[in-house]
C-alpha cells in the first residue's frame, strides 16, 4: 500500500488526495499525519526538506512535491487521465503553476503570521504575497478554462488553492 504524508489543512495534500480519488486510487494509499514541525517525525527522513505531501512507495522509494506525485498517480492510472495530450498539457500545467503560486503565498501569509511576534511581521512582505495572490486570482478569472471542460490537473490545483483561502483567509478573496 502506498503511504501519504501529508496534514489535513495542506493544499498540496489535497491536490494529492483528490487526484488519487478522480484516478480511481484512494482505496490503494493509506493517509498518514505528517507534523513538519516535530523533529521527531519520520517525514524528515523521508523527505529531506521536510515538507508535505511525500509518498512512500511501496518499494520504500518516497516521491515528494504534489506535482511528481500527483504525475505519478497519473502514471499509475494508466497515463493521461488528468494530464491532456499535446499543447493541452501545457496550458494544464501552466494553470497547476498559477494555482501552486497561489497556494505558496498564502502559506508565505500564513507563515508570517505564525512564526513571528506581531511586532516583527514586515508588511511589505505580507502585501507583497497579497499582491501575487490578487494578481493570480485576476489572472484565472479572466482567462483560465472552465471544469465544463475535461477535467485536468490545473482543475484540481485551482480548487485546491480557492479552498485553501477560504480556509486561511475566511473567503476575503471572493470580496476583491
Amino acid at each position: 500500500m502506498l503511504v501519504l504524508r501529508s496534514s489535513p489543512a495542506s493544499p498540496f495534500g489535497r491536490k494529492v488526495k483528490i487526484a488519487a480519488s478522480l484516478l480511481g486510487l484512494k482505496d490503494r494509499i493509506e493517509i498518514v499525519e505528517a507534523d513538519t514541525m516535530n523533529p521527531q517525525d519520520t517525514l524528515r527522513q523521508q523527505n529531506p526538506l521536510g515538507k508535505i505531501p511525500a509518498l512512500v512507495l511501496e518499494n520504500g522509494e518516497v516521491l515528494y512535491d504534489s506535482r511528481v506525485i500527483v504525475e505519478y498517480l497519473d502514471h499509475l492510472a494508466g497515463g493521461g487521465k488528468i494530464y491532456p495530450a499535446g499543447m493541452d498539457r501545457y496550458m494544464a500545467l501552466r494553470q497547476q503553476a498559477l494555482a501552486d503560486g497561489i497556494m505558496d503565498a498564502a502559506l508565505l501569509q500564513v507563515y508570517e503570521g505564525r512564526w513571528r511576534a506581531e511586532d516583527r511581521r514586515e508588511p511589505k512582505w505580507v502585501e507583497h504575497q497579497i499582491a501575487k495572490v490578487e494578481r493570480a486570482l485576476d489572472y484565472a478569472e479572466a482567462h483560465l478554462s472552465s471544469p465544463a471542460s475535461d477535467l485536468h490537473i490545473g482543475h484540481i490545483a485551482l480548487a485546491c488553492a480557492l479552498g485553501y483561502l477560504d480556509l486561511r483567509m475566511g473567503g476575503q478573496w471572493r470580496l476583491s
